[in-house]
């Protein structure tokens, strides 16, 4: 019996398939280790061994995590050219590997994993598993494709602003995003050493449990759903609700009421703090002037190689001053714990992960319109790596129409939590 190899052998297929979007999702293709793993994983099953539930899971991880011997491009022409090879794997990936997991592929992302949209120039755009005429999201835009149209079972992305949620949600799966702490982000590209967080996308809340626990270095946990009656879900009201269009707009209030009527206590949950936030990101960000310092020297040299919409973005923070960084920093942190106190009596904080369904890639096809949009479908992720939450995005009921997530937020440090909340909203939606 062969199980993984099937399965693997499965998975290459739908990379290889020249109807699909393999090509673009995934940039590196793991061929003869994966292969060579997967028949690990087999022996062992046979003598009745096994590592834990990751075990012949075939997995992806996102170009930015580096694996020894090879460059880590993070979705980049200028470090594909100039980078040295890794010398190790980073951190996540032994810990995959010592798992069992059987790593497929490195998979697409926006350049330097600083966009929304998922969008590449230099190595093609992978078309939305719904429509292939949309963007996927980002910035794990190709991880997002490759588990949801089964190039693997998981996929792991990095989550600086919601660049797991964002593309789970634009591509109808699951995206976590853990406490910032919880999963080592050495050997993986930086963003911002402050708010990058490392998650992984699947189709299942389950296997998101699974993953993040070997990520984090935790010993496997049976992951039971909470019960919903009496589980307190507050309903964040102002911006993160505001301006959703029809598709979200029907399906949001519509999965509330189901929970609602599974037992589950709501709440409309008004949050000044984000006012508060919004005064700190008018200074520059943090983020922005993070990402500045990380490509400051690139960027003067060879600016023209990288992605203009991300360029303007770099370009921009230059104005950030020294004085209102460290002013930036000090405060969220004091925000951090207004946020923490805020959300100390509910067990879960809801909103649409995005405002809107993905857009088609011709309405990003202008600076201004990707600007715009790119904006919109961060909105509402971006706020709770602000405040240092874990957050996770489930599938809204679709119909055979547009994918389109709901997010679900809890305190830091609550993540296995979170994880059995959102199990259990997974199954009362999937009913």
């Amino acid at each position: 019996m062969s199980r993984v190899r099937d399965k693997l052998e499965a998975a290459l297929a739908r990379i290889d398939d020249p109807k699909g979007e393999g090509a673009r999702a995934c940039l590196t293709v793991y061929r003869e280790p994966a292969r060579a793993a997967a028949d690990a994983a087999d022996a062992r099953a046979k003598a009745g061994v096994s590592l834990g539930p990751l075990d012949g899971a075939i997995v992806s991880i996102k170009d930015l995590f580096d694996v020894a011997g090879e460059v880590t491009r993070a979705g980049s022409k200028i470090l594909g050219e100039e980078g040295r090879p890794a010398l190790c794997d980073a951190p996540i990936v032994q810990r995959l590997r010592a798992a069992g997991a059987v790593i497929v592929a490195k998979t697409n992302m926006t350049e330097f994993a600083y966009s929304g949209i998922g969008a590449n120039p230099h190595f093609g755009t992978p078309g939305n598993p719904a429509d292939r005429a949309r963007v996927p999201g980002g910035s794990s835009s190709g991880g997002a494709v490759a588990a949801a149209d089964r190039m693997c079972d998981i996929s792991i992305g990095s989550d600086t602003g919601g660049s797991t949620r964002i593309p789970a949600a634009l591509c109808g799966i699951v995206g976590f995003k853990p406490s910032r702490q919880r999963v080592p982000t050495a050997g993986a590209f930086p963003l911002s050493y402050t708010l990058d967080s490392i998650g992984p996308m699947a189709r299942s809340v389950a296997d998101c449990a699974n993953a993040d626990a070997v990520m984090a270095g935790e010993a496997p946990w049976q992951l039971v759903a909470a019960p919903l009656a009496n589980l307190r879900i507050g309903i964040a009201q102002g911006p993160p609700i505001d301006n959703l269009d029809d598709v979200v707009g029907k399906r949001f209030p519509a999965a509330l009421d189901r929970l609602e009527q599974a037992g589950a206590r709501l709440s409309a949950e008004k949050l000044p703090l984000l006012d508060a936030m919004a005064e700190v990101n008018a200074k520059g960000g943090v983020l922005p002037a993070e990402a500045l310092a990380v490509h400051r020297e690139r960027l003067a040299r060879r600016a023209d190689a990288i992605d203009p919409n991300v360029r303007v973005r770099l370009e921009r923070a230059q104005k950030i001053t020294a004085a209102d960084y460290v002013d930036m920093v000090q405060t969220r942190a004091n925000l951090i714990r207004a946020m923490d106190a805020r959300l100390a009596d509910i067990d879960v904080l809801a909103m649409p992960t995005t405002p809107v369904v993905a857009p088609l890639m011709s309405e990003v096809a202008t600076p201004d319109d990707f600007a715009r949009k790119n904006a919109m479908v961060l909105r509402n992720t971006t706020v709770w790596n602000f405040f240092d939450c874990c957050a996770i995005s489930l599938p809204l009921p679709r119909d055979g129409g547009l994918p389109a997530g709901l997010m679900l937020v809890a305190r830091n440090g609550h993540d296995r939590r979170l994880l059995r909340v959102a199990a259990a909203v997974e199954k009362t939606l999937a009913a």
